[in-house]
């Protein structure tokens, strides 16, 4: 386990989509790259842990994701 700051994981939120009363959220990680999660409009959230290598991406796998459900 770290308590050091410098084994923190910084968090960059690139995008909140509303779809269909889906949430889409699009973020970047140092130590994932770029993915996505869906937040359910019951709260359940989903994903998977891929990397993408760019928002886009991740966006669109996350569009492609929500057209299934």
């Amino acid at each position: 386990m770290c308590f050091n700051l410098r084994c923190m994981t910084k968090t960059i939120i690139d995008q909140v989509i509303s779809i269909n009363s889906y949430v889409l959220i699009v973020f970047y990680t140092s130590a994932h790259g770029w993915q996505f999660r869906v937040i359910s409009p019951l709260g359940s959230i989903y994903g998977e842990r891929k990397t993408y290598y760019s928002a886009q991406a991740a966006e669109s796998a996350g569009r492609n994701w929500l057209k299934q459900v």
